[in-house]
């Protein structure tokens, strides 16, 4: 959920710490430029080279991955106030791991890896958030190419909810009601299907018992029954 200011402009979201704007979050001295895109203009190319700290301040991005067999694989939609492929700035092969598309006028953030490291020997605190945002990002990647190795798509949604689930119980343990984080097109998408294949597997497991569904809130009627649709 974006946070926003008195202006309904998105807050910037420096790593886990907000402000109100990017010119307050970074440290005086510390050189960047702002890019401007177009619907559809692309932003960066898979392989491109990340030569630097990209951020989403505005607009919206769709990251899509190439597959061997030329197949494109739509990774997730991105939303401002947000950093982009942050993780491969240092990496020995610091390429872009996915195409990077405008989906609205958009604008980011750039600023090069010499400056990168010039405000990280300012501010320490934001090096450790630098750090922990890249460990959970890493996680969600894990998580989306697990995803891929399931091949059905009753065993994609049944792992995809039982992963909503586990972090529903964090704050609540007796609760068996997810809502999820995307629609049913964007869904479909992340799973790499066609949204009528997508519907007609839900209708299957709601028929099944598995589960209800209301738009985008999910009761779980059956725990052991999705575990064994996971596989």
């Amino acid at each position: 959920m974006q946070i926003k200011n008195n202006q309904g402009i998105p807050k910037f979201n420096f790593f886990g710490e907000l402000y109100e704007d990017y010119q307050s979050a970074i440290p005086e001295g510390i050189e960047y430029s702002i890019r401007e895109y177009g619907k559809n203009d692309v932003i960066a190319r898979q392989g491109d080279l990340c030569k630097g700290l990209y951020i989403l301040i505005e607009g919206s991005v769709r990251t899509d991955m190439i597959a061997e067999n030329g197949a494109i694989l739509n990774i997730e939609t991105i939303y401002a106030v947000t950093p982009l492929a942050s993780a491969f700035i240092f990496a020995t092969t610091n390429g872009f791991p996915v195409d990077v598309t405008a989906l609205e006028k958009s604008r980011i953030l750039f600023m090069a890896r010499e400056q990168i490291l010039k405000m990280f020997q300012k501010d320490q605190e934001l090096l450790m958030r630098y750090l922990r945002y890249n460990a959970d990002k890493t996680k969600f990647l894990s998580d989306k190419i697990q995803m891929l190795s399931v091949r059905t798509i009753k065993a994609k949604l049944a792992h995809y909810i039982l992963g909503l689930h586990m972090s529903a119980q964090q704050t609540d343990g007796d609760n068996f009601t997810v809502v999820l984080d995307k629609n049913q097109t964007e869904l479909a998408a992340f799973f790499g299907v066609t949204r009528p294949s997508l519907a007609r597997a839900l209708s299957e497991m709601s028929r099944d018992g598995l589960i209800s569904i209301n738009k985008k809130m999910v009761r779980i009627r059956s725990l052991k029954g999705l575990m064994e649709a996971r596989g």
